[in-house]
This record gives C-alpha cells, sequence and structure tokens, in this order.
C-alpha cells in the first residue's frame, strides 16, 4: 500500500516520546514494502529544540537508525495536499498536529477514497478534553487509541463513529539487550520532567530509593527545573540531559536496574496504558521496577515480567533484591522481555494496523505467518495471561 503519516516529528525525539512508536512502525511497514511517505512540519517544536541545544548531527544519525523515515518537511500555509496524497490508501494523522492541519486532511477526505485514521497517544481527551474537542473528526474513518479507555471517551462523546485500541510497542529492532560488558552503575532512568505531572512520584520512587541505597545512578532527560537538577544532584544522581532514544539500549546495557515512574494522569484516569518506556526496557533485557500503574488490559503479568512497587519502601525493598540477586534480576528482565517479544513488538502493531485497514474494507489483513520480526517468539508461553487483540474495535 502507499500510506502517509502526518506526525509532529519523526526525526526529532527531544521531549517527544511518540516519535519512538511511529518510527519503529515506519520502518517495519517498508521491510513489508508498504511505501511510506512521512510528513512533519519545518517549525516542529520538538525539533527546534533538538537543534537548538545539539545541532544539526542528531538529525542526521537518526536518519541513518531509521533509513526508512524520510520525512517530508512542510509549511502549514502551503502545503499542498492533493500531491502529498496522490494515490495514498491509508492516511494516519497524529494527535499532535494543528487543528487547521486535522480539518483540511478531514475535508480531503471528503472527496478521496483512501481510509483516514486520527492517533490519539495523550492524556489530554481526559486533562484537557476542549483541546481535543477542537479536532474535526468528521469524515475520519476512526481513531487508533493507544488505550482502551481513551477509545471508549472517543465513542462516549461522540467524537468519531468508530474507534480502535492500538497500544504502543517496542521497535525490537533497535531495542534489544546489548550486554557487551559488566554494567557501569546500579541504575539508570530515562525520562523527561513532565510538567510537575510525577515530581512527588519522582521523589519518591527514584530519588529517595537512589539516595537512602547509595545506589551509583543516572538519569537521562530534558526540561528538568535548576530545582529538581538539584534534588538529584543532592541524591548523587548524575543528570545527562538528552540522550537520542536509539542510544537508549546502550545505557540500560550499562546499568543493573531501571525503573518506570509514569506520569500522574496515566495512574489516576487512564489505567491500562503503560506509554512507550516499559515495553522499550523490557525489551532491552532489563529487569523493571514500577511505580503503581494499572495494567487493567493485562497487557502484561505483573510482579512477573517486572515488579511492582506500591510505595518509595517497597522500591527500596525491591531495588536492593535485584541488585543483591543477579539470579533474580536475569529472571524478571527474561520474562519481561519475552513477554514484549511474543505480544508487543512493533510488527505486532503493525499486523493489527493491516486487520483494522481491512476491516475498514481496505486491502487484506496479514496472514497467520506474518512475521512480527527478528528477535520475535510468536509461540512462547509467557505466563501473561491471553487478553483480547490490541486492535478491539467498538462503535457507539
Amino acid at each position: 500500500m502507499r500510506i502517509a503519516l502526518f506526525c509532529h516529528s519523526l526525526l526529532s525525539d527531544w521531549n517527544h516520546g511518540n516519535a519512538h512508536f511511529l518510527r519503529g512502525v515506519v520502518a517495519e511497514l517498508a521491510r513489508r514494502g508498504h511505501e511510506v511517505r512521512v510528513f512533519e512540519p519545518r517549525d516542529a517544536w520538538s525539533l527546534q529544540n533538538l537543534v537548538a541545544d545539539h545541532g544539526e548531527a542528531p538529525l542526521a544519525e537518526v536518519r541513518q537508525v531509521y533509513p526508512a523515515v524520510a520525512p517530508v518537511r512542510y509549511d502549514l500555509a502551503s502545503l499542498d495536499l492533493d500531491r502529498a496524497l496522490e494515490g495514498a490508501e491509508l492516511v494516519l494523522v497524529h494527535e499532535w498536529n494543528e487543528p487547521e492541519l486535522v480539518a483540511r486532511v478531514g475535508a480531503h477526505r471528503a472527496r478521496a477514497s483512501y481510509r483516514l485514521l486520527f492517533h490519539d497517544t495523550h492524556h489530554r481527551s481526559v486533562t484537557d478534553p476542549g483541546a481535543m474537542a477542537r479536532y474535526d473528526l468528521t469524515r475520519y474513518d476512526g481513531v487508533l487509541a493507544f488505550g482502551r479507555v481513551i477509545r471508549d471517551l472517543y465513542l462516549a462523546r461522540r467524537w468519531a463513529r468508530r474507534a480502535f485500541v492500538w497500544h504502543e510497542a517496542a521497535d525490537t529492532r533497535v531495542f534489544r539487550p546489548r550486554r557487551a560488558r559488566e554494567p557501569e552503575r546500579d541504575l539508570v532512568w530515562i525520562g523527561n520532567w513532565g510538567d510537575d505531572e510525577r515530581a512527588r512520584e519522582l521523589d519518591e520512587f527514584l530519588i529517595g530509593p537512589a539516595r537512602d541505597l547509595g545506589l551509583s545512578a543516572r538519569v537521562h532527560g530534558v526540561r528538568y527545573p535548576e530545582h529538581a537538577r538539584a534534588a538529584l544532584a543532592s541524591a548523587g544522581i548524575e543528570h545527562r540531559g538528552w540522550l537520542a532514544n536509539h542510544h537508549v539500549p546502550e545505557a540500560f546495557a550499562r546499568a543493573r536496574v531501571t525503573v518506570h515512574v509514569p506520569r500522574r494522569p496515566y495512574v489516576e484516569a487512564l489505567p491500562g496504558i503503560p506509554t512507550i518506556r516499559p515495553f522499550e526496557a523490557m525489551a532491552c533485557g532489563i529487569p523493571l521496577v514500577c511505580s503503581p500503574w494499572s495494567d487493567a488490559e493485562a497487557l502484561f503479568s505483573p510482579g512477573r515480567d517486572y515488579l511492582v512497587a506500591r510505595d518509595g519502601g517497597e522500591m527500596k525493598e525491591h531495588l536492593r533484591a535485584l541488585l543483591a540477586d543477579p539470579a533474580l534480576a536475569a529472571e524478571v528482565a527474561e520474562r519481561g522481555r519475552q513477554t514484549v517479544l511474543a505480544r508487543h513488538t512493533c510488527a505486532h502493531r503493525v499486523d493489527e494496523l493491516l486487520r483494522i485497514a481491512a476491516d475498514l474494507g481496505l486491502g487484506a489483513a496479514p496472514g497467520p505467518d506474518a512475521a512480527p520480526g527478528p528477535d520475535a517468539a510468536p509461540g512462547l508461553e509467557t505466563g501473561a495471561p491471553a487478553p483480547a487483540t490490541s486492535a478491539q474495535r467498538a462503535t457507539p
């Protein structure tokens, strides 16, 4: 198929986690012979910040890692949709786009034959519903929501006629174990500050435990205010700023354990949505400890694929146990990795996307032998419950 994707940026992942999954999806679609055209605004906020901090070199590097990702950078005022979407059969528009673009593509769909899907990977449907209501999805064929609760919101609020659950996943061609040497530190955490959406959680589940246990620890991420950097430093945690996402597997390989501290909206209002970080960590084979989040959609087996810390005290207990017992650490890491390989790779999500496209009357769904990727183990018994497919569909 000829597929078009409109997104904020695939060249930059500076404070832009949506790039992670979408890069893997584009690469997998291209591997299967589909032609994917990616469009991102020339003035993308993430890319502007990346270039301001690090120059143009990271853009060239990401093109080498993801040769299939070759975005067309456009100016909205002069974007010619007839030309951009010529011959397209499937068009995806990510939610981090201007409402004007979303509306223009919808209007174009009214006089075209492709299938058009809106892709939502944020908590704004709960935390800022007024902003989401600004998007005109009247002519869209459906919504791809990265969690069941968001799918249901689109239907209940009549923002869309059809909606599908389409979770994020790991690109296992990039995110894989790279244990070439002994780890250099106890703990690494990859994550941005998050506009104070998890400030107290970071203190309880990351900063406090690292300080109290005397761990050698490093944090990668951007937009940390001065008081946050001071708190890290006082706990003996090294802050190293932005790290290109394709270098994250190397950072995991240099540490013995990592943690996941989800932002508060995902814990309180959006159960079942882990965000991209746990998928990537488990794919890299590093033992993971999570602060509380509800795996309401049975994506994993909590307590087996990763450990759950209900408070800072339990986080210290789990970290102490994993660091003291290499066999336990290896067991947790391997279980998490095998669950990802069996069910949560970008190849699995492409299978689901193609089934959704077929459900919308486009092409044919992949056969049972569609390859989920070189690291996948489709028949592996992981101990995880068998939930319904991530591509569950619902209509009002």
